[in-house]
C-alpha cells in the first residue's frame, strides 16, 4: 500500500501489512460465526481454540521445554515489575537486578516496595550505554531471583548473550526482543513481555515461568496479581485481552511462515547492519549512543551535531514519510524501533534518506 507510512515507532509497534488484512477480513464476523471474535465469550468454544492455539504456537516458536507455564495476562510489563517481587520474594531472600536503564530502573523502584533488593550490577556510569559482562554481576548468596532487561528501548542496548546462573532463577524481561532471534528459554526461570513490540498490539503481556517458582506467595498478594490464579484458569480467571490474543495468534503465524525465530534473527541482524554502517559511515555526521558491543538491533539510538540539527531531522523524515524516528523525550536524539515487522525496504529507505539529508546538511 504506497499510503502506508515508514513505521519505526517503539511501541506499539508495526504490525506485517498482511497480518492486519487478515485480521480486517474476519473483523465484523469471525469464521463464519455470525459476529466479531470481539463479542464472544472468552469462555466459548470459538475464542477457546483461539486461546490455546495461540499458546501452541508460541511453545512451539520458543520450544518451550516441558515444566513451563504460559501465561496471557494484562497490565503491560510494568505490572511485572511488581507481580515479580510479589510473587517470588520471600523473608530473608533478596530480589536481585542488574540495571541497564530506564526499564530495569522501573523494575527495581517497584521491586523494593516488596523487599530487599540487591543490585548486582549497574552501568550508569556509562550513562546506560553498554549492557555489563557476565564477570560484573556480583550475586548475593540469599539471592531470590536475578532480573535482567534483555533489551532496553531507549538507550538502545541489548544483551547479545545472557548469563549462565546455577541455582538462581533468572527473570528476564523481553518486551522489547522475544522472538527477534533464537531463545534457549531453560536459561530462564521466567520470562515476560508485553507484546507491542514483536508479537502484536498493546493489551496482552506474554509470561513464561517455570513450574517450581509457582506457588502460594509468602506476602498478602490480591487475587488478580497472584500467578498460581492464572495458571490454575488457562489466563482464563477474568475476561483476557481476546482480540489481543487473535492478533498474537495471526503474527506468530506470520513468524512462522517466514521462517520461526532464526529467520527472524537473520532479518533482524541485516536491519541493524544497514543502519549502524549508515551511521558508522557517515563521517561523523551521525554519531551511534549505545558502545559498540552493547548495540541492539531493535532500538538503533544516534544524534546528530546538536539538538537543532535533530529536529531539522526529525522534521523533514516526517515530511519524507517517516514515523516515529524522535528519540526518547527523556534522553532525545534520535532512534529507529526495527522490530519483527519493519521490512527491510523500509531501512533501506531510512538509509537512503539519511544519506540524502547529510548531503543537504553536512
Amino acid at each position: 500500500m504506497a499510503s502506508r507510512a515508514y513505521n519505526f515507532n517503539a511501541g506499539p509497534a508495526a504490525l506485517p501489512l498482511e497480518v492486519l488484512q487478515q485480521a480486517q477480513e474476519q473483523f465484523v464476523e469471525f469464521e463464519g460465526t455470525g459476529m466479531s471474535l470481539m463479542e464472544m465469550s472468552h469462555r466459548g468454544e470459538s475464542y477457546e481454540g483461539v486461546h490455546f492455539e495461540t499458546e501452541k504456537l508460541l511453545r512451539e516458536l520458543l520450544a518451550i521445554p516441558e515444566g513451563y507455564k504460559v501465561l496471557f495476562l494484562q497490565g503491560g510489563a510494568s505490572t511485572q515489575f511488581a507481580m515479580v517481587p510479589m510473587n517470588l520474594l520471600a523473608p530473608g531472600k533478596k530480589g536481585v537486578y542488574v540495571n541497564t536503564g530506564n526499564w530495569a530502573t522501573k523494575a527495581i523502584k517497584e521491586a523494593k516496595m516488596f523487599g530487599e533488593v540487591a543490585i548486582a550490577a549497574s552501568t550508569g556510569a556509562d550513562d546506560f550505554m553498554r549492557v555489563p559482562s557476565p564477570g560484573e554481576l556480583v550475586i548475593p548468596s540469599d539471592a531470590a531471583y536475578v532480573h535482567l532487561t534483555s533489551n532496553e528501548t531507549i538507550g538502545g542496548t541489548q544483551w547479545k548473550d545472557y548469563p549462565d546462573l546455577d541455582s538462581v532463577p533468572l527473570i528476564g524481561d523481553l518486551s522489547s526482543d522475544i522472538l527477534s532471534r533464537s531463545l534457549n528459554v531453560s536459561q530462564f526461570g521466567m520470562i515476560y513481555a508485553g507484546a507491542q513490540k514483536n508479537l502484536g498490539p498493546s493489551g496482552v503481556t506474554i509470561v513464561i515461568i517455570r513450574e517450581d517458582l509457582i506457588g502460594q506467595p509468602s506476602m498478602p498478594v490480591p487475587t488478580m496479581l497472584q500467578y498460581t490464579t492464572h495458571v490454575k484458569s488457562d489466563s482464563l480467571y477474568n475476561t483476557p485481552p481476546t482480540f489481543a490474543i487473535y492478533m498474537v495468534n495471526l503474527m506468530l503465524k506470520w513468524i512462522k511462515n517466514n521462517g520461526g525465530a532464526a529467520a527472524m534473527q537473520r532479518v533482524n541482524q541485516e536491519k541493524a547492519e544497514l543502519l549502524y554502517g549508515a551511521i558508522d559511515g557517515s563521517g561523523g555526521f551521525y554519531r551511534g549512543c549505545a558502545q559498540l558491543g552493547s548495540r541492539s538491533n531493535m532500538n538503533v539510538t544516534f544524534r546528530l551535531e546538536n539538538e537543532d540539527l535533530n529536529k531539522r531531522f526529525v522534521k523533514d523524515s516526517e515530511a519524507a514519510g517517516f514515523v516515529g524516528l524522535k528519540g526518547h523525550r527523556d534522553v532525545g536524539g534520535l532512534r529507529a524501533s526495527i522490530y519483527n515487522a519493519v521490512p527491510v525496504d523500509n531501512v533501506q529507505a531510512l538509509v537512503k534518506f539519511m544519506y540524502s539529508f547529510k548531503q543537504q546538511n553536512g
